[in-house]
């Protein structure tokens, strides 16, 4: 993989769970990566209080650390979707990479 696809997604779990540290008020938090014959794939999820509606509340999530993440990401070919974190609570932040 190129060297700008490692450097985003350091950057985006670096950001993640700078978040969750910040905001999610969370007791479990894990990050795993998963290599497959078609690409790279990274996430962060939390139990904590979720952000927006991907997460089950208001409005779609679009922090500045979240757009942060997505053009990152999306700028070495990948894509961020946000979700609802570990057991139903908190917030998942994926990224796939082609």
């Amino acid at each position: 993989m190129a060297p700008d696809v490692y450097l985003a997604a350091y950057r985006m779990a670096q950001e993640a769970l700078t978040n969750v540290v910040k905001h999610a008020h969370a007791s479990t938090v894990e990050l795993w990566t998963t290599w497959t014959v078609d690409g790279f794939r990274l996430a962060v999820a939390d139990d904590g209080v979720g952000i927006g509606a991907a997460c089950g509340g208001g409005d779609e999530p679009d922090g500045h650390g979240l757009i942060g993440m997505r053009e990152r990401v999306a700028a070495a070919g990948g894509e961020v979707t946000v979700g609802v974190g570990l057991e139903g609570r908190g917030c998942t932040v994926e990224a796939v990479f082609a």
